[in-house]
C-alpha cells in the first residue's frame, strides 16, 4: 500500500496523530521518497528542527522509521538520514488493537468483580470497601454514597471487546 493511501485512512491518521501530536503531525504526514535528513525535512514542511526530531524519534521508536549515520570526514560530524516505514502501520495498529483487547477484558473483570457507591453530588465513585471506610458519606462533601449499578458500562464494555474479537478474528473468552 503507498504511503499516500496510508495517510487517507482517517484511523492511521489518528494513530500517528495519537503517537507524534499535532506539533508532529506534519512530519508524519509528509514521509519523503526514500532517505532525507532531520534538515531537510525541517526545512521542506518549515517546522522547528526539535520539533521535526522529536517527530522522528517517536517514529523511529514505534517502528515507523528508521536511520543511518554518515560521518563527514572533514568536519567528524554526523548527519542522520531518515527513512520511513510506513509498511508497518497495520501490523502495529494491529498491536494496539490486542492491548487495547486485554485492557477492555481486564476492566470489565475489574468492573464485574466489585460494588461501587456514588457520590451523585460530586459524581465520585469509591469501591465498596473504600465507601464502608469512609461510613459511606463522601469524603469531600460528606454527602451520602449510594450504591451504583455498573451493568451499563459492563455492556458497553462488553459490545467493544465483540468487536475487537472480530476485527481482530480471535475467538470470544467464552469461546476460549
Amino acid at each position: 500500500m503507498a504511503y499516500e493511501d496510508l495517510l487517507e485512512d482517517p484511523v492511521i491518521q489518528k494513530y500517528l496523530h495519537e503517537l507524534v501530536g499535532p506539533t508532529g503531525m506534519p512530519v508524519a504526514a509528509s514521509p519523503p521518497d526514500g532517505e532525507v535528513t532531520d534538515e531537510e525535512l525541517a526545512e521542506e514542511i518549515g517546522l522547528e528542527l526539535n520539533d521535526v526530531r522529536r517527530a522522528l524519534f517517536i517514529l523511529y521508536e514505534n517502528d515507523l522509521a528508521t536511520y543511518r549515520r554518515l560521518r563527514d570526514e572533514d568536519s567528524g560530524w554526523l548527519t542522520y538520514l531518515w527513512t520511513f516505514e510506513y509498511d508497518n502501520i497495520p501490523e502495529r495498529l494491529e498491536d494496539e488493537m490486542h492491548r487495547l483487547l486485554e485492557a477492555l477484558r481486564a476492566r470489565r473483570e475489574y468492573e464485574q468483580d466489585h460494588e461501587f457507591y456514588l457520590c451523585e453530588t460530586d459524581s465520585i465513585r469509591f469501591e465498596f470497601g473504600e465507601a464502608m471506610d469512609f461510613g459511606f458519606q463522601c469524603p469531600q462533601c460528606g454527602g451520602e454514597l449510594v450504591s451504583m449499578g455498573n451493568q451499563g458500562l459492563v455492556d458497553a464494555i462488553d459490545t467493544r471487546i465483540e468487536s475487537l474479537e472480530e476485527e481482530l478474528n480471535v475467538p470470544s473468552e467464552a469461546e476460549a
